[in-house]
C-alpha cells in the first residue's frame, strides 16, 4: 500500500520543492513537486518534510536511569521514557552516549550494562520508536578502560567509540583555572580536595593516556567502529587523533583545532546547545563560530535533544546564514554519512522513508508527526 504526503515543503539534499512524497514498504518512492492531492494522502498543510534527525551523541539516556545522585531507575522503563522524548523532537537515529567512567548521580561506570541491557529489552519488545544505536566513550587515562571496552564489545549496537581526557591541564580543561572553577561548582569541592584531584589527575594521564588511546583505537579499527577524538584543543591533539584512525573531531575547543581537523579531513562536531544558548557553556568555541568559517559537518544533542532540530533551523539566520537544506544536511545526512549509515539522512527515491513533519511558529520548529520507515512513531 502507497502512502501519500502531500501539500508539504520537503527539504531535499539541495533545495526545498512544494509538492506530494509517496512511500512503499518503508522507503521513499516518488517525489513529485507541486503535484496534485492523492486520495487518502496526508495533507501536511504546508510544513516542512525532513529527513528523520540522526543524533550522532546524546548523553540523555543516563539522565533517565540515574535521574538523582544514588538512584538507579528500571532500565526497560528508562529506554522507553527516553526513546519517547528523541523521537518527539524529531530523531529517528540516536547514538545513546555509553560513558564508561566514574561520575556523580551514580558511578557511570557501574550503570554503563543497565543502559545497554534496558535498550536491547525495549528494542526485543518493539518498544522503541527509534533506531538506538550506540556511541562509546571511553576516558583514556582511567587504569581499566581498556578491560570496561572489552566487557561489551562486539555488541552489535555498537557503531562509534570516542576517546576522550578531562584530566586537568589536558584539551577541554587546558586551563587549569576553569578546571578549577567548573569542579568547585559542580562538585562542591574543596581547594584542598581540588589540589588532590589534580595531581591525581595528571599522575593518570602520564601513566595511561597515551598507550590506552593507542590500545582502544586499534580495537576499534578491528571492530571496524568510527573512532572519534574528543574535546581537541590545538592541532596537535587532531593529528594524534587523525594518526590513530580517528573520522571524526568531536566538540573542538578552538578554532585552530576545527581548523587542523578540517585540513585534515575529520568531520567536525559542534552542540547544538552551544548554538541555541549563544556559545558554550564552559567558554569554548561557540558553533555559530565554527559554521561562519566553514567548520561545521554535524551538530549532535549532546545533553539537550531538543536542541538539534532548534540548532538546524538556527544555522539559516544571521550570522550564519545557511540554506535550509543545508543546515539541515548538518542533523541528517552529513552524520548518516560519518557513520555509514547509507540507507537515510535524506530525502530522496530509494532511501528509508524516515520523515519529520515540521510546523515553525514563531521562528521556533515544532514537531507535528515522526515516522521512521514509513511507520508513525510520533
Amino acid at each position: 500500500m502507497t502512502q501519500y504526503f502531500h501539500n508539504a515543503r520537503i527539504v531535499l539534499a539541495d533545495e526545498v520543492v512544494r509538492g506530494s512524497l509517496a512511500v512503499e514498504n518503508g522507503v521513499v518512492v516518488g517525489i513529485d513537486a507541486g503535484a496534485a492531492a492523492a486520495p487518502g494522502g496526508l495533507d501536511c498543510e504546508g510544513d516542512y518534510l525532513l529527513p528523520g534527525l540522526v543524533d550522532i551523541h546524546s548523553d540523555a539516556l543516563e539522565k533517565y536511569i540515574a535521574p538523582r545522585p544514588n538512584v538507579i531507575w528500571p532500565p526497560v522503563s528508562a529506554a522507553v521514557a527516553h526513546d519517547a522524548a528523541v523521537v518527539g523532537v524529531g530523531i529517528t537515529t540516536i547514538l545513546d552516549a555509553v560513558a564508561l567512567v566514574g561520575g556523580k548521580n551514580g558511578d557511570r561506570a557501574q550503570i554503563h550494562r543497565l543502559m545497554i541491557d534496558g535498550l536491547d529489552e525495549a528494542r526485543d519488545a518493539d518498544a522503541l520508536g527509534a533506531d538506538h544505536l550506540l556511541h562509546i566513550r571511553c576516558e583514556v587515562p582511567d587504569q581499566q578502560i581498556i578491560e570496561r571496552f572489552e566487557t561489551i564489545r562486539g555488541h552489535e549496537a555498537i557503531r562509534m567509540i570516542s576517546l576522550m581526557d578531562h584530566t586537568p591541564g589536558q584539551r577541554v580543561f587546558a586551563d587549569l583555572g576553569m578546571w578549577r572553577d567548573y569542579r568547585r561548582k559542580s562538585d562542591n569541592m574543596s581547594e584542598a580536595a581540588l589540589d588532590e584531584a589534580l595531581l591525581r589527575g595528571r599522575d593518570a594521564h602520564e601513566k595511561y593516556a597515551s598507550r590506552n588511546r593507542a590500545a582502544l583505537a586499534a580495537l576499534a579499527a578491528e571492530d571496524d567502529l568510527v573512532i572519534a577524538t574528543h574535546d581537541d584543543a590545538t592541532p596537535a591533539n587532531i593529528h594524534e587523533g587523525a594518526g590513530l584512525g580517528s573520522a571524526i573531531a568531536e566538540f573542538p575547543t578552538t578554532l585552530e583545532a576545527a581548523r587542523a581537523a578540517r585540513e585534515g579531513g575529520l568531520s567536525i562536531v559542534m552542540g547544538g546547545p552551544n548554538l541555541v544558548r549563544g556559545g558554550s557553556h564552559v567558554g569554548n568555541v561557540s558553533t555559530a563560530a565554527c559554521a561562519g568559517e566553514g567548520l561545521l559537518d554535524i551538530m549532535s544533542s549532546d545533553y539537550m535533544p531538543v536542541s538539534l532540530l532548534h540548532a538546524a533551523f538556527l544555522l539559516t539566520r544571521e550570522p550564519v546564514g545557511y540554506a535550509l537544506p543545508r543546515a539541515v544536511a548538518t542533523v541528517s545526512a552529513n552524520p548518516a554519512r560519518a557513520l555509514g549509515l547509507d540507507d537515510r539522512g535524506v530525502i530522496a527515491v530509494g532511501r528509508r522513508a524516515d520523515l519529520v513533519r515540521v510546523h515553525e511558529a514563531d521562528g521556533l520548529p515544532l514537531v507535528r508527526s515522526v515516522w521512521r520507515t514509513g511507520q508513525r512513531v510520533h
